[in-house]
């Protein structure tokens, strides 16, 4: 899984405590709103595939290199298994709160419309992509800025006697 989804997702996260400990809670009909948006959203999905690899990264921690307990932990840890289950369901539930604090039930439903379009569908697809190719823009664009700007203040600083 991408280093933005996890960013992203840990960025919720943060938002999720600072939004839950600051607001009150939401009505029962932004909650359904909000959880309908966060299902077309598939964020439980873009949560569950990101599982395999945080298990990947926990396995030796946990295992030890001790094959007998690396094959019970491979086995509790595949893919489909409930040891994720209540994590899932209480991400979904918080950015629910999260998304029910922060818009309206009416502009929940008509950011959720957008979604099930076929244009929100394919925005949905590229998203990932889109956001790593505007963040290498965005690195490239730094980074001819600087280079840019070393040059401009470079030759500014010979041309009053200084030597950079």
């Amino acid at each position: 899984m991408s280093r933005l989804l996890l960013t992203i997702a840990g960025a919720l996260l943060l938002l999720i405590c600072n939004a839950s400990a600051q607001a009150q809670a939401p009505s029962p009909e932004a909650m359904d709103a909000a959880r309908k948006l966060v299902t077309t959203l598939k964020i439980a999905d873009q949560y569950r595939a990101a599982l395999p690899q945080l298990m990947l990264k926990l396995r030796p921690v946990v295992a030890q290199d001790r094959p007998e307990i690396e094959h019970d932990y491979d086995a509790m840890t595949a893919p489909g298994s409930d040891i994720y289950a209540p994590f899932a369901a209480a991400m979904i539930d918080q950015i629910a709160a999260l998304y029910a604090a922060s818009f309206t039930v009416d502009e929940l439903r008509q950011i959720e419309a957008f979604y099930v379009q076929p244009a929100g569908r394919k925005l949905l697809e590229k998203s990932d992509a889109l956001a790593q190719a505007s963040a290498q823009i965005g690195q490239d664009a730094n980074q001819k800025a600087v280079d840019e700007l070393k040059q401009r203040l470079t030759e500014a600083l010979r041309q009053k006697q200084h030597k950079p």
